[in-house]
């Protein structure tokens, strides 16, 4: 129930109701309600600032980055195991790799070479997590780079692989002729007595004795460039050319078991024994070239024959006797 208010009125010597404006009282509402809206207002954008009331689109937003945050650490822990594993390949690559085919490792200034000039980050500078993005794309392009040069030497080294695998199947390592099948090393690398002349002469190869027949085997890998009798006093003869400078001769053969071009493998029957040309009885000539110097083949016999072997052989050779061609 409202109070009453009542005034004295002195004219008439009596108290009287005061009877309040309706203007007036317009305004108090009006006042009353403004006051309201505004206060329901503020209270309404505090509380959509306080944790304690969350939009459904700030709650999407806190979720993926949380899982921002546990992607980058997944990210983060993968680049250090990447990171550590390529260090443990460099390792291989330098000590073991490069040490084996003997060529000079890569050093650690050309492998771990920063990135200078420009500031390559520069679009991502001026975000709230920038410094985070920053060092992970620095790290990144750190351990990309670094298996650039890894890959690349890695491509090196497989090339030297093939390169030696090459020069090892190229290279001249047995006997032309089985031991089994050899009557005896009638003459080997050097002066020797010529069996025509009776001069003391150099003997540019090694003579193998052996019966008109015997199967004479490739040394090594290569093609076939010569087959025919048309070099003096060779007879029939083969020359093969190995490659990495290596060319090996077969000579005073009795038939070929080869053609001109023809690539061939080491151990494969190229010919047979006989005594056609300058010869004095049925052998096997063989020589062996480098960057077209003639060498000794005794030098070349590692793949065949055993050590005992290897050194009876080059006694026989060594001695100054009679070749046979």
């Amino acid at each position: 129930m409202a109070k009453v208010k009542y005034y004295y009125d002195t004219e008439n010597l009596a108290y009287r109701k005061i009877k309040p404006k309706k203007g007036k009282r317009l305004g108090v509402v009006a006042l009353f309600l403004v006051s309201s809206a505004l206060f329901g207002f503020l209270a309404f954008v505090v509380l959509l600032n306080t944790p304690f009331f969350e939009t459904p689109k700030d709650k999407l937003q806190a979720r993926e980055i949380e899982n921002l945050k546990v992607n980058y650490e997944i990210i983060s822990k993968q680049m250090e195991e990447a990171t550590a594993a390529l260090e443990a390949i460099e390792d291989r690559d330098n000590d073991l790799y490069r040490a084996y085919f003997n060529t000079s490792a890569i050093p650690d200034e050309q492998r771990k070479a920063g990135f200078g000039g420009v500031n390559r980050y520069k679009e991502l500078e001026g975000y709230n997590n920038s410094d985070l993005v920053i060092n992970t794309t620095n790290r990144l392009d750190i351990l990309l780079k670094e298996l650039a040069v890894q890959s690349k030497s890695l491509d090196e080294i497989a090339k030297l692989a093939k390169d030696k695998e090459q020069l090892l199947a190229a290279i001249p390592a047995i006997q032309p002729v089985k031991n089994e099948d050899l009557r005896h090393m009638a003459s080997g690398f050097g002066y020797r007595s010529d069996p025509f002349t009776k001069i003391r002469k150099f003997h540019a190869g090694m003579d193998f004795s052996a019966k008109t027949g015997t199967p004479i085997y490739a040394t090594g890998d290569g093609v076939v460039q010569r087959a025919d009798s048309k070099a003096t006093g060779y007879g029939n003869h083969i020359v093969i050319k190995h490659g990495f400078g290596y060319e090996t001769l077969y000579a005073h053969l009795s038939k070929y078991n080869v053609k001109v071009g023809q690539k061939v493998k080491r151990g494969d029957v190229i010919g047979f024994v006989g005594s056609t040309g300058r010869s004095e009885a049925p052998h096997l000539h063989y020589e062996v070239h480098k960057g077209g110097e003639v060498i000794n083949p005794i030098n070349f016999y590692y793949g065949n024959i055993s050590a005992k072997e290897y050194v009876l052989i080059s006694k026989l050779a060594n001695q100054e006797n009679q070749s046979l061609d």
